[in-house]
């Protein structure tokens, strides 16, 4: 199965809304726009953003398509409500913030387990999207593992679920980095584009490639599930092109 290569925001939101219950908030719908109440570093889509900073900062860098990723987690969440650009700030606010220290990490982790106990498969489905976060970049670092478990822990994932997506994650990956490397001329023909292109060019190129086959933008407009996992591989290659260029440019 495809589904632990990217998990598209957008569906991730979804979940996150399926069975809303708080007294603090109204249930909020995807494309019908909602007003906030109450504070957003309280609110399920604050805490997401908390943990996802968490799980940034274990490694203390964030590759190019991680970048893109929690560009749109931003956009996507807030799109939902009124006053999304005010709304979308915030977000950018709370995970710098949280990006700072590990410290409150568990108190976060309590008050996502609070808003999500009757929900095991959404807290589920998130630890997957976080699990996809750490592992972009290709390799698993034993801070990334440590940050990881301990958020598994303190959401009540079970320890053979956490297991399972980890082993998938290592063995795709593994197995990604067994295959044959793109060579320089079919990285270029990825990117779709010519050699000489100069540097700046070509990361606007990569970066307009991402938003067609995002699998937020693919789902978007309609897309069945095939469709999807193709756009998630050719996002996958694509990245992938894109590192071997910028490695043969020094860049």
């Amino acid at each position: 199965m495809e589904y632990f290569l990217l998990i598209a925001v957008v569906l991730i939101f979804v979940m996150l809304n399926k069975d809303y219950n708080s007294k603090e908030y109204r249930h909020i719908k995807v494309n019908i726009k909602q007003d906030l109440q109450g504070d957003l570093k309280d609110h399920e889509a604050g805490l997401l953003i908390a943990l996802m900073a968490k799980v940034a900062k274990a490694d203390g860098s964030v590759c190019e398509l991680e970048a893109e990723i929690l560009k749109h987690t931003f956009t996507d969440i807030a799109n939902a409500f009124n006053n999304s650009s005010h709304i979308r700030e915030e977000l950018k606010s709370i995970y710098a913030k949280e990006k700072e220290s590990f410290e409150n990490t568990i108190d976060i982790c309590n008050k996502y387990y609070k808003l999500t106990k009757s929900s095991y498969e959404k807290r589920l489905q998130v630890m997957q999207y976080l699990l996809n976060l750490a592992f972009i970049d290709g390799d698993f670092s034993n801070a990334e593992r440590m940050i990881i478990e301990d958020i598994s822990k303190n959401i009540k994932i079970k320890e053979n679920d956490l297991n399972s997506m980890i082993n998938e994650f290592t063995s795709y990956y593994s197995n990604k980095q067994n295959d044959s490397k793109l060579n320089l001329d079919k990285a270029y023909e990825v990117i779709e584009v010519d050699s000489n292109i100069d540097d700046k060019q070509l990361k606007k190129q990569y970066r307009s490639l991402v938003k067609k086959y995002h699998p937020d933008i693919v789902t978007g407009k309609g897309a069945d599930q095939a469709t999807i996992n193709e756009a998630t591989k050719k996002l996958q290659e694509i990245n992938e092109a894109y590192e071997i260029i910028k490695k043969a440019r020094g860049i």
